[in-house]
């Protein structure tokens, strides 16, 4: 019942990813009515579907702390469906505070996991796109919860973008060691000393750099994530926005437009956040996937298949196992948060 279209994009997205992954089964909750007469759309999803009523709904208004006493909402039963097992994963379009909190009350958080993280992948000039996170879940982080997040993100980064040591980079104000935050540093500094870890620390990165393609995971706390990401969404569709105007100002501009057009559909299609849908709060004990609410059909097929290639690659167990490496990193960057006596 999530995301800006509500019904009729969901169901055409979770169609075309059933046509993507004929194995695909699907639990539909919310309004019954709706759902059923989307559905007469879409017989190939209709097969492979059940459908469950929900008889409220998450507003994208609801605070986390409302959200979570909505036990017969669509989003609670979703979560509620991973957490008993009837469920492999669970994807929405809807309020992200509010999915973050339930999915935290009800799945829990990993073992050696402070805090789970929104992670998502980005675009780059690179042959990679990069994964970043935290992009919201946690305004505040330590170092120990920045060391976290590099694990559970390269994780992820070997999974999604088929790597054996993925290049991990914290976000910064600079790339000398010196700059900084304190937490920053430390992390840096626990990281730098691990080497029983599947991935190659490289240091800070900047702000300007994150669409460069050096690297593949990007770790900060999630109040430097959010307006990094936002400011990259907002600067993308400036681009094009100006592009458009730019060649329909004269008629020579749109000729040059006729000239130029395989190469921006090329760049419509690089920056097309639907082509990178599917945020994961990755550290808690069950898959949970964040659709954009203004996703299309293909934005949420892709959220779909997201959560399915997370499930045939265990993506649980692999941050189980390296969580437990670090835990030895983890009482380092205690040490290194006392104050000196």
């Amino acid at each position: 019942m999530g995301g800006d279209e509500g019904v009729r994009v969901m169901m055409a997205g979770a169609a075309l990813a059933r046509r993507r992954h004929d194995g695909l089964r699907f639990t539909l909750f919310g309004d019954e009515a709706q759902i059923k007469a989307a559905l007469d759309n879409h017989p190939n999803l209709r097969a492979a579907s059940d459908v469950v009523h929900a008889d409220t709904v998450v507003d994208g208004s609801d605070k986390p702390s409302v959200a979570i006493r909505k036990k017969s909402s669509s989003m609670s039963m979703a979560i509620a469906a991973v957490k008993a097992g009837e469920a492999g994963a669970a994807v929405s379009a809807g309020n992200t505070g509010a999915l973050m909190a339930m999915a935290k009350l009800a799945l829990r958080t990993m073992k050696g996991v402070d805090r789970p993280a929104l992670a998502a992948m980005l675009p780059t000039l690179g042959d990679n796109d990069v994964i970043m996170l935290d992009l919201g879940a946690n305004t505040e982080c330590d170092a120990r919860n920045l060391v976290q997040f590099a694990v559970m993100g390269a994780a992820y980064a070997r999974i999604a973008l088929d790597l054996d040591r993925p290049r991990v980079r914290l976000l910064n104000i600079g790339t000398e060691e010196l700059k900084g935050t304190d937490e920053i540093r430390d992390a840096a500094a626990v990281l730098r000393a691990a080497d029983n870890l599947s991935l190659r620390f490289d240091g800070f990165t900047e702000g300007d750099k994150i669409g460069k393609g050096d690297t593949d995971v990007i770790v900060c706390d999630g109040f430097s994530g959010n307006v990094a990401l936002k400011t990259a969404e907002g600067t993308a569709r400036f681009v094009t926005d100006v592009l458009r105007k730019a060649f329909t100002s004269s008629l020579r501009s749109k000729i040059g437009f006729l000239i130029s057009k395989p190469a921006m559909h090329l760049l419509k299609h690089h920056l097309d956040p639907n082509n990178h849908n599917g945020a994961v709060f990755l550290g808690l004990n069950g898959v949970v996937v964040k659709s954009h609410g203004s996703a299309d059909e293909k934005g949420v097929a892709n959220a779909v298949h997201v959560a399915a290639r997370l499930l045939e690659e265990d993506i649980t167990r692999r941050i189980a196992a390296d969580i437990a490496d670090i835990q030895s990193l983890s009482a380092a960057a205690s040490r290194l948060e006392q104050p000196a006596k």
